[in-house]
């Protein structure tokens, strides 16, 4: 018994202040979550609740809430580690307002993202969210999302902005993020620079692009068509940051930044190969801080995605159009882009420039 809940008898009983502790709440808020009481505030609960998972007890029926919905989560891919990160966020912030998330990704010859979307449709899911879908496309048709609508899905779009989809976006400011890894390296002493990033159809490619070429203008005056010049538009995967970074060195840049934290580990590779040092040759800064990055051989600075406020914002947005659409609401859906700074970690990829 804990707190006048009665936990599995097959398993050793945690006393109160395990469970207080390990969700660092008192033994009396810990109480009211476990007796299922009122007066204490959905986060705390949360901890709770995860404090008892952590524990490895089930939790008490009574705290078992019925579902308010099910909502779809829509991703590419699984094993660019941001992704998952992103995934965990989402649906952790979707379960603390009641909703079941349903997670959908995408995978060469799988189901296409309006494959999903449809099978997403006929289980009748509350809202959707998309990250890094096709709305980040500018090749691909927008009406998709506007059919969505006009069905009554509500829906938020995370990293990709298209001002023809009414719909809340969350973005981070791809443009600042380029700037500062720029800056960072021409503090350091590098004067030629190149950037790796994806295909220039992805918003995200195109804003990184704008940002790394003013920034090479603002540091060392380079013409747009002199800064363009140091862009390779490439994959978004290790393979891609080898390939970009090939030709990069061929033309003595010294530090290259990077459009993903995978991207970056195929520049170091390629440097390596070449009997290139990383950084006392070469200079790489890479994007996303997913978790393990820290722990690469060198440790890799990035600039890091506010994946946290970005995921709780997006889930914010999308309840928000959920009630609005349950009261009746006959308001016009929000058509807003959130823009979240991020933040420069310096690790050890970077050092002075070589000379």
């Amino acid at each position: 018994m804990v707190g006048g809940v009665t936990l599995p008898a097959s398993r050793t009983t945690p006393r109160l202040a395990d469970i207080a502790g390990q969700a660092r709440v008192s033994e009396a808020t810990a109480s009211r979550v476990l007796n299922g009481k009122a007066g204490v505030a959905a986060s705390t609960r949360q901890r709770v609740l995860a404090a008892l998972d952590v524990l490895g007890y089930e939790r008490p029926v009574r705290l078992r809430r019925r579902s308010a919905g099910l909502v779809g989560l829509v991703i590419p891919e699984l094993t660019n580690p941001i992704f998952p990160a992103f995934a965990q966020i989402i649906e952790q912030s979707l379960a603390g307002h009641g909703y079941t998330p349903v997670l959908c990704t995408q995978m060469p010859g799988g189901a296409t993202e309006d494959e999903l979307v449809e099978q997403l449709e006929e289980r009748g899911v509350t809202g959707i969210v998309f990250l890094s879908g096709l709305h980040a496309d500018t090749g691909a048709d927008p009406a998709r999302y506007a059919r969505l609508t006009s069905r009554g899905v509500p829906l938020v779009l995370i990293n990709g902005y298209n001002e023809h989809i009414a719909a809340p976006f969350v973005s981070p400011d791809d443009g600042a993020a380029a700037r500062m890894a720029v800056r960072h390296l021409a503090e350091l002493g590098h004067e030629r620079i190149g950037l790796a990033v994806g295909p220039a159809r992805y918003v995200p490619s195109r804003r990184k692009a704008e940002g790394f070429m003013a920034a090479l203008g603002e540091s060392f005056g380079l013409s747009r068509g002199q800064a363009e010049r140091r862009v390779r538009h490439t994959l978004f995967s290790v393979e891609g940051g080898h390939a970009a970074a090939a030709t990069l060195l061929d033309e003595g840049c010294t530090g290259i930044v990077c459009g993903s934290d995978l991207m970056a580990l195929g520049v170091v590779r390629a440097a390596r190969q070449r009997g290139l040092g990383v950084p006392d040759q070469v200079s790489v800064v890479g994007f996303d801080d997913s978790q393990l990055i820290a722990f690469t051989d060198p440790p890799l600075t990035t600039v890091r995605q506010p994946v946290q406020a970005m995921a709780s914002a997006a889930v914010g947005a999308l309840i928000e159009e959920i009630r609005g659409r349950a009261e009746g609401s006959t308001a016009p859906v929000q058509h807003t882009e959130f823009v979240f700074q991020p933040e420069l970690v310096v690790r050890g990829s970077t050092g002075p420039a070589p000379g």
